[in-house]
């Protein structure tokens, strides 16, 4: 499992939602929200947490065991979300203008080279971090883990 340093004061107990799932997420288009994670039973999060997505098959089984859990444990139909054919973390020739932006507010710099040594799920992580919509607390940690700041 991959967890980064960042989410270190909740990925023992797995209470909220881990970067890695979170990528998962966006790869299978599930809308998770904190609420029904925490139905979930530990081992059912643990699960979640270590099942692959990434080739077809595993991204339609993923999927598969999240709509089955939200709807075991809520009764609701887990909701949809837009997959991006091309997502910002898996191009590494572009650094996103949102997080160009981001870095600039806390007063570094992001190099081209530095963006291409990242993984995708480092771009992802920074991506979400770096979104107005999201709680920005974890982003200067992020780019500190990441030597980037």
């Amino acid at each position: 499992m991959t967890f980064f340093q960042f989410e270190a004061d909740f990925v023992d107990s797995l209470r909220c939602i881990p970067m890695q799932v979170r990528f998962k997420l966006d790869t299978c288009g599930i809308k998770l929200k904190l609420a029904d994670w925490s139905h979930f039973s530990e081992a059912e999060r643990q699960t979640i947490t270590l099942q692959p997505c990434t080739t077809t098959t595993e991204i339609q089984s993923y999927r598969q065991r999240l709509l089955y859990l939200v709807q075991k444990h809520t009764g609701k139909i887990a909701k949809d979300l837009p997959i991006d054919a091309k997502p910002e973390w898996m191009d590494d020739t572009i650094i996103p203008t949102i997080l160009q932006e981001k870095t600039q507010e806390i007063g570094a710099t992001l190099t081209m080279q530095q963006w291409q040594n990242l993984t995708s799920l480092q771009r992802f992580a920074l991506i979400k971090l770096s979104r107005p919509s999201h709680e920005n607390k974890n982003f200067v940690p992020a780019m500190q883990e990441f030597q980037l700041f």
